[in-house]
């Protein structure tokens, strides 16, 4: 019993141990990674110029946080943008609902799919189970199922791929406004 239970704590150990080796911080450099977005074409990371890039993992498409949290992302886009920083948004969504959740909400940068969690886990960001939700488009009720659920975390990247900042306690409505923050606060 006692070796049976020196056993399974020296197995949680280990297993908390690689959970958090794969965590990044701030300088750590992403190395390039591509994914479908919400259109069915492929984008890479190698082809963002801006000047920084915000990376944000959602849970799910089409659901309450989530949107608000995306929405607030489209208000700020111009004003993001003039501080030349791109978005991509990720979730273990599949392609067909991430092109409703941009249409249905006028979502004006790029959803990303990471059915599979490979960018979850370059990123170091963690992942369950994945579900499904009923919601109606354009009048006509739509299972949404996703294969994984992300963790709600938020990076950004500047123009050498270096994490800048991250923030795995999102406030959905404050996320943009507090990465349009750290940018300002990097440039002084």
């Amino acid at each position: 019993m006692i070796k049976s239970l020196s056993l399974i704590l020296i197995l949680i150990t280990f297993t908390t141990l690689a959970q958090s080796s794969n965590e990044k911080k701030i300088g750590d450099k992403i190395s390039n990674f591509s994914a479908i977005d919400d259109q069915g074409k492929t984008w890479e990371l190698i082809n963002n110029n801006s000047e920084f890039l915000i990376v944000y993992f959602y849970p799910a498409a089409m659901t309450g946080g989530c949107t608000k949290q995306a929405c607030a992302y489209r208000n700020d886009f111009t004003s993001l943008k003039n501080l030349n920083t791109s978005i991509i948004a990720i979730s273990g969504d599949n392609q067909k609902n991430l092109k409703y959740f941009k249409e249905t909400y006028q979502l004006n940068f790029p959803l990303l799919s990471d059915s599979k969690g490979k960018i979850s886990k370059l990123f170091g960001v963690p992942t369950k189970k994945g579900g499904s939700i009923s919601r109606e488009i354009n009048g006509i009720t739509q299972i949404l199922n996703r294969k994984l659920t992300t963790a709600r975390w938020t990076f950004i990247l500047n123009k050498n791929r270096e994490i800048i900042y991250i923030n795995t306690e999102v406030n959905t409505t404050e996320d943009s406004k507090n990465a349009k923050e750290a940018i300002k606060n990097y440039l002084k």
